[in-house]
């Protein structure tokens, strides 16, 4: 893939946009982790807990990328769990993320990477599937976004908060790029060729779809 052409700029716009919307909670958990440390040391708690939560996404996705070249159905199921991803983003009404503070600056940095770690396999299978399995896009995406996530939490919140149909937006992508990964599962191939762009939206049908009804019966019953 070019790095200069537009279809390459059109995917990682596609990775940064997924991971900024999916990387809120991670974003809360670094804050946490280093609330109790004194402001210099802070710093450096957010500095090198970035630096490893950075490293840990690019091996997990290394890991995923290669798995999704040799695991039959793993595409499949990949594109499954982005739709699952994509509701979960849309309905909202999760429970806060919480981790307790350290008083320290390696205990708050191993706290960092392995919150973060636990919390972003959602970011990683998002962005593998956007990134469509170029390796190199994912890591220029991430080297991007991740610390732009994490000093900038606080104006998406708003952003967000104010423009909720932005979380709408995301969650069609998602649901695009959860398409684009069944479509692209070997097994499948030889009983959808010729439907994909169907399926493609079809899934971001069922997403938008599913996640309203989600949210008009929550709302329903509250009001009752």
């Amino acid at each position: 893939m070019e790095f200069l052409e537009v279809a390459t700029w059109l995917t990682i716009g596609k990775i940064i946009l997924i991971d900024i919307l999916l990387a809120g909670d991670n974003a809360v958990v670094i804050g946490m982790a280093a609330g109790k440390l004194a402001p210099h040391l802070q710093k450096k708690a957010i500095l090198w807990g970035t630096a490893g939560a950075i490293g840990m996404r690019l091996l997990f996705a290394t890991i995923l990328v290669e798995a999704l070249s040799i695991i039959p159905a793993l595409h499949l199921i990949g594109g499954l769990v982005l739709l699952w991803i994509a509701i979960q983003l849309m309905k909202g009404g999760e429970e806060e993320a919480h981790v307790d503070a350290k008083d320290s600056l390696m205990g708050a940095v191993g706290t960092i990477i392995i919150a973060d770690a636990m919390m972003s396999i959602d970011n990683v299978i998002g962005v593998v599937g956007a990134a469509q399995g170029h390796l190199e896009l994912i890591i220029f995406g991430l080297l991007i976004t991740v610390p732009i996530i994490i000093f900038c939490s606080t104006l998406f919140a708003r952003i967000i908060n104010k423009y909720p149909i932005i979380l709408w937006a995301g969650g069609a992508l998602l649901g695009w790029v959860g398409g684009e990964m069944i479509v692209e599962d070997p097994l499948l191939l030889p009983y959808i060729d010729g439907y994909q762009l169907a399926i493609k939206i079809g899934a971001v049908i069922f997403v938008l779809a599913i996640a309203g009804i989600i949210k008009w019966a929550r709302k329903t019953s509250n009001h009752e």
